[in-house]
């Protein structure tokens, strides 16, 4: 995937991106929202090895503003119950300085209008952690419906309890702001 809109670019990881990749997982402050207070742990290594093995079903990507990289996204393709392509996705803004700035928005509309569009994808799903009220509006912003509120449902790498949201999409109810 190869996406740009503005200074904004989306591109497939490569495995030179694991070293950086590895500077976010492994910050806490980064991961926290994603159950990770402590950082995930990984190594440039093992992640240039996930990298090499992605395929157009199972992608990591950089977000790139200005040629620099400011966060990551990925998607994969997921069984469907009623047997709709489905991709279920996830972003992160890891350059603090460059949150609250409209990017996430604008990047989720790229990849989610190329995976519609371009992948055949007629499904999307998301989950965020109950806390996170900034993702929950940019994505019902985006047209994504709430699904369920699932309480207590996940513990973070520090015991304590988690809840998610989840979320949907299909390509009707799209709303792109990359246009």
């Amino acid at each position: 995937m190869l996406l740009n809109y503005k200074d904004l670019t989306i591109r497939n990881a490569a495995a030179d991106d694991a070293r950086l990749l590895a500077s976010w997982w492994n910050d806490g402050a980064v991961m926290a929202h994603a159950g990770f207070p402590n950082g995930t742990g990984e190594t440039p290594a093992g992640i240039a090895e996930r990298i090499r093995a992605d395929t157009d079903e199972h992608r990591r990507l950089i977000i790139e503003l200005s040629h620099r990289p400011i966060g990551e996204m990925n998607y994969i393709r997921i069984p469907d119950q009623e047997g709709r392509k489905t991709a279920e996705i996830g972003i992160k803004i890891c350059d603090f300085s460059e949150q609250e700035k409209g990017y996430g928005k604008i990047v989720l509309s790229m990849m989610i209008s190329s995976l519609f569009k371009d992948f055949g994808y007629q499904k999307i799903i998301l989950d965020t952690n109950l806390n996170n009220k900034r993702a929950q509006h940019v994505y019902e912003t985006l047209g994504f419906r709430k699904l369920q509120v699932r309480k207590d449902s996940w513990r973070d790498q520090l015991g304590k309890l988690q809840s998610a949201v989840d979320y949907e999409l299909i390509p009707e109810d799209f709303v792109n702001y990359a246009k």
